[in-house]
């Protein structure tokens, strides 16, 4: 196991082989996705792609959330600092680049709610499995741009264009109505049920998954690029 401040990371036993699992490590603030967070799992992202060892990952929050988004107050913050806003952005767009270039199947392991940027990551990740207690909105949609097309490639565009331009929040049950959700399990199983799955996955050899993951980011056309232009 390997530890930081705000992401923890594991691998190997009890975790099945080929699996590893990343953990959002800020429960106090909702698993708010900081500048130093985003920039902390760059770094863990880029080397589990790079890991030959690793078919699969599986992405979770500490605590009752998901990920409640952006932390707002840093926003704040950026407006009276050029170069903590150009920091701000940047990160942000490593992010995304990264989560969508994950050359393995990833597995959100959605334990509460999974909130903007929360949803956003979400959605990022090739299959959800998702608490019963769990929920998600973009209520960013009141004062900034929203994250859609992610979103679009996974549930089309009528439920997208519904829920990026209402910000309105979907519990579970509806979420998987609309077709958000792989499997809908109790919220205590959610880690369990995901870590499962990916042990599954990763049962095929990495080439044939790296391949595969590649045709369907082909298909999607959602490609990384600024933050704003997703």
């Amino acid at each position: 196991m390997a530890q930081s401040s705000l992401v923890r990371t594991e691998q190997g036993p009890p975790l099945p082989d080929g699996v590893a699992l990343l953990t959002l490590d800020r429960p106090e603030r909702r698993n708010a996705l900081s500048v130093e967070l985003r920039e902390e799992a760059a770094v863990v992202l880029a080397r589990l792609s790079e890991d030959r060892s690793v078919r699969a990952l599986v992405v979770t929050g500490a605590g009752a959330a998901f990920s409640s988004g952006f932390d707002l107050r840093e926003f704040e913050l950026a407006a009276d600092d050029d170069d903590f806003g150009t920091r701000l952005w940047a990160s942000a767009d490593e992010w995304h680049r990264r989560w969508l270039g994950v050359p393995i199947p990833t597995v959100a392991a959605v334990n509460g709610p999974a909130i903007a940027g929360g949803f956003d990551l979400a959605v990022m990740c090739d299959l959800r499995v998702v608490g019963a207690e769990a929920s998600f909105a973009h209520p960013e949609v009141r004062f900034g741009d929203v994250v859609y097309g992610p979103l679009h490639d996974l549930v089309g565009g009528a439920v997208a264009r519904d829920l990026c331009f209402t910000g309105r929040r979907v519990d579970a049950a509806e979420a998987d109505r609309l077709g958000l959700v792989t499997r809908l399990v109790a919220t205590h199983d959610v880690v369990d049920a995901a870590v499962e799955l990916a042990g599954g996955i990763a049962e095929a050899p990495r080439d044939v998954l790296v391949r595969t993951k590649a045709k369907a980011a082909r298909r999607a056309g959602v490609t990384a690029g600024p933050t704003l232009d997703l």
